[in-house]
């Protein structure tokens, strides 16, 4: 029996998309992945996805192998990946960040926050102004556009007074920001698990003509 190849590890992937100068962070295009992993937008794929993330043209590879080795990384080791959170026993987690009191790890973690967000919204959209979405999915849109504004409001504040805030005020903001990303994780899961089920239901609705015996 053949092996199942290794997917490829945060490190591997995390070089490569430097290497090829990704302007995306990574938490960002796992979000992104994982957004449009949800879309009900038919004509979402992954290598549109992956595009978009040079802006829609990608990057000029000086091999086949090389164009080989991001691709793999990406799509069948990180995409793939990712699917598996359509199982509600299986939740999506963002990326953890430090969380000491300081004025710069709470500005750093609001910005990853701030982008993980975006990612998700972004590819959940797949570049298009408005999609059908499911009840539940759009409620979670709704509730991850307001937490959006929670994380840009402390992203703000950090860039403004970074050391205004005493260390009991850092301590707060961080139990304050760890409960809106526990929240953030259950809307883009919730999202996540409705669009899932919306596809279902259509796929099986859809009629299928009997073939012809010869």
């Amino acid at each position: 029996m053949k092996k199942t190849p290794k997917a490829p590890s945060e490190t591997i992937i995390r070089a490569l998309l430097a290497r090829h100068g990704c302007p995306v962070p990574f938490h960002a295009v796992r979000t992104r992945f994982l957004g449009n992993i949800a879309t009900p937008t038919w004509s979402a794929s992954p290598l549109r996805v992956v595009e978009r993330l040079w802006g829609g043209e990608l990057p000029e590879f000086e091999s086949v192998d090389e164009a080989n080795a991001l691709f793999e990384a990406l799509v069948q080791g990180l995409w793939n990946d990712l699917t598996r959170h359509q199982k509600r026993t299986q939740p999506f987690r963002v990326t953890r960040v430090p969380m000491q009191p300081t004025a710069a790890n709470l500005a750093h973690y609001a910005s990853v926050r701030l982008e993980e967000l975006d990612g998700f919204i972004d590819g959940l959209f797949g570049g298009a102004e408005a999609i059908d979405l499911p009840e539940r999915a759009h409620m979670a849109v709704g509730h991850l556009t307001e937490l959006r504004a929670i994380m840009a409001g402390v992203s703000d504040l950090m860039a403004r007074d970074p050391d205004d805030a005493s260390r009991a005020e850092l301590e707060i903001m961080f139990k304050q920001l760890r409960e809106v990303t526990r929240i953030m994780e259950t809307e883009m899961n919730e999202a996540v698990l409705s669009c899932a089920r919306a596809r279902r239901r259509m796929l099986e609705g859809i009629p299928t003509q009997r073939p012809t015996l010869h």
